[in-house]
């Protein structure tokens, strides 16, 4: 049995509290391995509330996580972006967990990662997969992680090694601010910008992941999914570094302009005359259009700012703990 977490007071109140935690499990089709979960966090977390989120299964995912005591509840919307909107809207706690439903992480290093956001007051801890054996972690898969993670570390900031995990512990502060756009499962991504992007206070943490059961399929398809992860990225981008955006395509064309229009400025200067008069119009428009979207991303960017110094208000405006306790 777990001792119970150590916690600081809640703020204004002058009294200790013990933390609400909330396990959240998104889970499509998952009968083989959903009543191992709910049973594993059940054990190591007793004092949490267990709730798995049915996205149209069509097996006995939901029955069986019911048998197995959890709180079931069901999302129409296909995505477990969708799933994760709602849970956060839904579930009120002070500490959640969103772990998937697939039985691959270790419900054993959860009070773990719980006493650590507690302990460092952070606001996001992400589970970096530490694979047991080889087959847990496909090579596609291992790669296009490092990939897709390079690239948000290269524009977001190099916080986390491994961002598409699906284990991680977060604070009432960031379930309550997270805006949740994407519907699949891009929003692992979306979370770790999130919390970059508001510059929180948080951690990466390795904890054990091992190979599915027999009878469970993965619903992540390589392709698919990592096309819409470099969607995603790609339109955060432009929402989030809209200088960076604009005015590298900006360079470029001005670049692209001068390339094509220097040839027949030399021409002019030889023969005062402009034979070439399409190629003159396209380089002078391409110089333009750059200039432009240079301006335009820095106008862009001074709107972002300002939207990011509102967005961080509203999260410090959020109580860290529920004023229910």
């Amino acid at each position: 049995m777990n001792q119970p977490l150590a916690s600081p007071g809640i703020a204004g109140t002058g009294r200790a509290a013990r933390p609400r935690i909330a396990v959240l499990v998104p889970c499509f089709n998952e009968a083989a391995a959903i009543g191992k979960v709910v049973r594993d966090f059940g054990t190591h977390l007793p004092d949490a509330a267990i709730y798995v989120y049915d996205n149209n299964s069509t097996d006995d995912t939901a029955a069986i996580a019911r048998a197995a005591g959890a709180i079931v509840r069901r999302e129409p919307r296909q995505g477990k972006g969708y799933v994760v909107r709602r849970m956060f809207a839904d579930v009120e706690a002070d500490v959640y967990i969103l772990v998937d439903g697939d039985d691959t992480y270790d419900a054993g290093a959860a009070p773990d990662l719980v006493a650590r956001l507690l302990a460092e007051r952070a606001d996001f801890v992400n589970a970096a997969r530490d694979a047991a054996d080889g087959a847990a972690y496909r090579r596609g898969h291992r790669w296009g992680n490092r990939l897709l993670s390079g690239i948000v570390q290269s524009v977001f900031g190099r916080q986390f090694e491994d961002m598409l995990s699906g284990y991680k512990v977060l604070s009432r502060r960031f379930v309550k601010s997270f805006p949740a756009t994407s519907g699949g499962f891009e929003t692992e991504t979306e979370l770790a910008i999130h919390c970059l992007e508001l510059r929180m206070p948080s951690l990466e943490l390795r904890a054990r992941y091992k190979e599915r059961p027999e009878n469970s399929e993965s619903k992540l398809r390589t392709v698919r999914d990592g096309t819409r992860i470099l969607w995603l990225i790609a339109r955060l981008v432009k929402d989030e570094r809209p200088l960076l955006f604009f005015g590298t395509a900006g360079l470029l064309a001005v670049i692209a302009g001068i390339v094509i229009g220097v040839p027949v400025i030399y021409e002019f200067l030889e023969t005062h005359l402009v034979p070439r008069l399409p190629t003159a119009v396209l380089a002078t428009s391409l110089v333009l259009v750059g200039v432009l979207s240079i301006a335009a991303g820095l106008i862009l960017d001074m709107v972002t700012k300002t939207r990011h110094n509102m967005m961080r208000l509203a999260y410090l405006a959020i109580p860290v703990f529920d004023d229910g306790l």
